[in-house]
């Protein structure tokens, strides 16, 4: 997370999907602290869960002895959720490209596509095993 943040809220969970209500709880509860407005609340929700599905799912391989971190983070201008895996990370800057005709049909492949358009910004640190995900105020 970029300097000057605080972290307001937090959850680890185990690398299951049966664990996603706590993080959908996370994200419900801290867009009421910060009052973020229904509209944004769909965007964040979107892309917080994406982030966390892949870190369960490629990070950590679905293996529930690994952990997922979520973190929020606020300042004056704008918030953060930090998803963080215990994974090797991936080429985060070499992904097929899901809007191409050859990738039109494919069933996966979406998910850094959808967060980095619904959110103001997503940075990859420690070889992609963490994510942020800015939303401005």
């Amino acid at each position: 997370m970029k300097d000057g943040f605080v972290v307001i809220r937090e959850v680890s969970i185990a690398s299951s999907y049966d664990e996603m209500n706590k993080v959908e709880s996370l994200i419900t509860h801290s867009c009421g602290d910060l009052g973020i407005n229904e509209d944004a609340y769909g965007n964040i929700l979107i892309a917080v869960t994406e982030a966390v599905n892949n870190a369960i799912e490629h990070g950590n391989k679905k293996s529930t002895s690994l952990i997922v971190s979520v973190l929020v983070g606020d300042n004056k201008d704008e918030f953060c959720y930090a998803i963080k895996d215990q994974g090797v990370g991936f080429d985060y800057d070499n992904l097929p490209d899901p809007t191409s005709p050859e990738n039109m049909l494919k069933e996966n492949g979406r998910g850094v596509f959808l967060m980095r358009s619904l959110a103001d910004e997503v940075v990859y640190s420690h070889g992609g095993s963490h994510v942020y995900i800015y939303f401005k105020k």
